[in-house]
């Protein structure tokens, strides 16, 4: 599953899926549907990987690996909810986004039927942001996103995998008909939006 980022129409866009087996992209051994990924931090892209390759790449330091493992936890913070985002001033016009940090720099990812746009952040507003909600700062370059989603009672806010984001662009682009993305599209991206809630844990 190499899927790289880069341009608007970036890794997140992407979900293929095959009928063959799979295999760990770094060594070749046949991996189950169930998997471990990793990201290749100089083509920035989603690898799948063996469960041995997998913990290979989790004991060398983040900033001399260049395959990194993506975790596998799943976070939210009831004590300091977002409960209100300035989309405008993000220059995120969506319902929903995935805010990816490399480095110093904090590009969103908003999925569309066509790939999913990037927008770099303005310098600064992403540690205006983090100053109020610790979960923005706790989460790992490269492997760990969060996503904002908009509801009728304010705004979700979850740290979660980055190969999450990966499932949830794939189903925006899989499923979207019309001019709004249609029933089924918003059915599978709650169903996805649901599992992130069961599988999150509060933020210690």
């Amino acid at each position: 599953m190499s899927v790289h980022a880069g341009s608007t129409h970036s890794a997140f866009a992407r979900d293929r899926r095959s009928a063959r087996q799979e295999r760990c992209e770094l060594c070749g051994t046949p991996v189950a549907s169930r998997h471990c990924h990793v990201v290749d931090t100089g083509r920035r892209g989603l690898l799948c990987a063996c469960r041995a390759c997998f913990l290979l790449s989790t004991r060398c330091p983040a900033g001399e690996a260049r395959y990194r493992a993506v975790p596998e936890r799943y976070l939210w913070d009831p004590r300091r909810p977002v409960v209100r985002l300035d989309w405008c001033g993000l220059g995120i016009p969506a319902g929903f986004a995935f805010f990816l940090r490399r480095g110093t720099r904090v590009t969103a990812f908003q999925p569309g039927p066509a790939g999913a746009v990037e927008t770099t952040l303005p310098a600064g507003l992403w540690a205006e942001l983090s100053a109020g909600h610790p979960l923005l700062a706790a989460a790992e370059p490269d492997v760990e996103a969060i996503v904002f989603r908009g509801t009728e009672r304010g705004t979700d806010c979850f740290l979660v995998p980055v190969d999450v984001c990966y499932r949830l662009a794939g189903a925006v682009r899989r499923y979207w008909t019309g001019p709004d993305g249609g029933p089924e599209m918003r059915e599978r991206v709650g169903e996805l939006f649901a599992e992130i809630g069961h599988r999150a844990r509060p933020l210690r």
